[in-house]
């Protein structure tokens, strides 16, 4: 959805975008600023983008058409403002372009329009030759993929949408305690049947009476003075658009918990392809060693064997591990809701962040604070004790104010004031037990959401536990990993160094190689594990977006 404000000064247009410039909004930006422009062309525009959450290929290119006609682009948020000054540097280098060639003519020119005429033929087929061009890859930061998640994540959006359909219901719960209004106009002409009304026939009367005209107009109002079911409903309406907030905000986390284990996961995939390339050269170049070697007449022909083996192992492990990675990369992709053709690039790297401790009371505190899931569940509890009482105070007496005042006659030219105002109680007296069911039904459902908030305060204790010892763990795993890497790089060197002296057969250089391989899989996975455990317990804390955010 997109919504365009308009303001206009002296000698000044004002364009207030917000929401989506994306698909078919964009036309709607378009014929707006055409319409605009059409009514006052001698005005300056100014374009703000401040309200706008995603801009897509096609409003790119308007934006930029728009500030090549004259309009002043403004943007909060990097992602716009990196939008915004792509399309200023692009129109002012093409400005610069177009000036430079215009002060450079020279004869020059002709030769090179000749030599073009005969390169254009071969030019243009190479353009057709049906090979559709790549695109750009876009180069995300683990910060950048979280904002895009946040702004452009179809689950995260729905979830936005129905806590705005929240909010509708609790102002339409409102709209029930204020004043209502409405105007009638009637222009009617009767005719009644006697016998109809009056049950029979009078002698010496017509059958009939009419026809004759009825004319009314004005305006009918009313209000309730006092009923306190209606009020009990729009506070449990005004606690339901908390929970479905804090429900939103639930689902942003868990989107930004999703997207930070893939985006973890791809950079753990990128570290395995690394060290796989980094062990195929180093198979490369033993079995290299021992080619020399055995055609020197000092290695053996099963030693190059067992080199070339070990090679293959590797370069099989290379293959597997570059296709995890393009599988991890669609995956982020998908939860980015890019552009499936849109190639991505990872401008991170998996590496060890040193992380305070925390004690478990500390973090559960914080936990049972900034969890959205817990908050939401207290708004649903409060919502339900409100209905409760609505349907008892049910039983207590209403009062009303209704009326109209109107012209009323049989023409409009004969019409005369009319009115009426009345003010009535009404005490409900016997209801076959509906309300002791709904009330029963209310508490029942109160009872049910206590049980749910215990376990969910269970189950959120559990997940702050379970992440300080898988964080605890993980960052001694590292330490351990990253001294196994340097003994086993030292083992290589020194496996090698006794193969090429002769001192030895290669079987210690393919166990060094083995154990080199094991060391670098359990590097990778203990950066990752302690990633990753750090990202659950930003998520359990109720806090990932902002360990992962500026």
């Amino acid at each position: 959805m997109l919504r365009v404000t308009t303001e206009q000064k002296k000698g000044w247009t004002s364009l207030s975008v917000e929401g989506r410039l994306a698909g078919p909004w964009v036309q709607t930006l378009e014929d707006c600023w055409r319409k605009l422009h059409a009514a006052s062309p001698h005005d300056r525009f100014h374009i703000r983008l401040c309200g706008v959450s995603f801009i897509d290929h096609a409003g790119k290119v308007l934006l930029a058409e728009l500030y090549r006609q004259g309009g002043q682009l403004a943007a909060d948020g990097c992602l716009n403002q990196a939008v915004v000054q792509e399309i200023i540097e692009t129109a002012e280098a093409e400005k610069h372009h177009r000036k430079e060639v215009r002060e450079k003519k020279s004869p020059i020119v002709f030769w090179v329009f000749a030599a073009s005429l005969l390169i254009a033929p071969s030019a243009l087929c190479a353009r057709n030759d049906g090979t559709p061009q790549q695109p750009a890859p876009v180069r995300l930061t683990l910060e950048r993929a979280v904002t895009l998640a946040v702004q452009q994540n179809p689950q995260l959006q729905i979830a936005m949408l129905s806590a705005a359909q929240s909010e509708q219901d609790r102002s339409a719960a409102r709209a029930a305690l204020l004043p209502e209004a409405e105007l009638d106009v009637a222009d009617d002409v009767l005719r009644f049947n006697i016998e109809t009304q009056f049950g029979s026939r009078f002698p010496g009367l017509p059958e009939h009476i009419g026809p004759f005209n009825q004319f009314n107009a004005g305006p009918s109002f009313g209000m309730p003075l006092l009923d306190l079911t209606l009020w009990r409903r729009w506070q449990g309406a005004r606690e339901q658009a908390s929970a479905s907030l804090a429900q939103s905000e639930t689902a942003r986390e868990q989107v930004v918990l999703l997207v930070v284990s893939q985006y973890l996961g791809s950079l753990r995939a990128t570290a395995d392809v690394k060290a796989a390339q980094s062990r195929v050269n180093l198979a490369q170049a033993l079995y290299d060693l021992a080619v020399d070697l055995q055609e020197q007449g000092v290695g053996t022909s099963i030693d190059a064997l067992r080199s070339n083996v070990e090679l293959q192992n590797e370069q099989q492990r290379l293959i597997q591990s570059q296709a995890d990675l393009q599988t991890a990369l669609y995956g982020l992709s998908r939860l980015l809701n890019l552009d499936p053709r849109q190639p991505i690039e990872l401008a991170d790297e998996l590496s060890f962040t040193e992380t305070p401790e925390y004690s478990t009371e500390e973090s559960l505190t914080l936990a049972f604070a900034q969890r959205p899931e817990l908050r939401s569940i207290e708004a649903q509890i409060r919502g339900a004790s409100d209905a409760l009482r609505a349907i008892s105070e049910s039983r207590l007496p209403g009062l009303r104010f209704d009326g109209f005042w109107d012209y009323s006659g049989i023409s409009p030219q004969t019409s005369i004031p009319a009115y009426e105002y009345r003010v009535s109680a009404s005490v409900p007296l016997f209801t076959g037990g509906r309300i002791q069911a709904e009330m029963t039904r209310a508490r029942l459902e109160e009872e049910k959401l206590a049980q749910q908030r215990t376990d969910l305060r269970n189950q959120v204790a559990l997940e702050v536990k379970n992440a300080l010892i898988n964080l605890s763990a993980a960052r001694n795993e590292v330490r351990v990993a990253n001294l196994g890497v340097s003994l086993s790089q030292e083992e290589v060197s020194q496996a090698r160094d006794r193969f090429r002296a002769g001192v030895a057969n290669n079987i210690e250089v393919v166990n060094a190689q083995d154990a080199l391989a094991r060391a670098n899989d359990n590097q990778i996975a203990a950066l990752y594990r302690f990633n990753q455990a750090r990202a659950d317990l930003g998520r359990a804390l109720g806090q990932i977006e902002k360990l992962y955010t500026k």
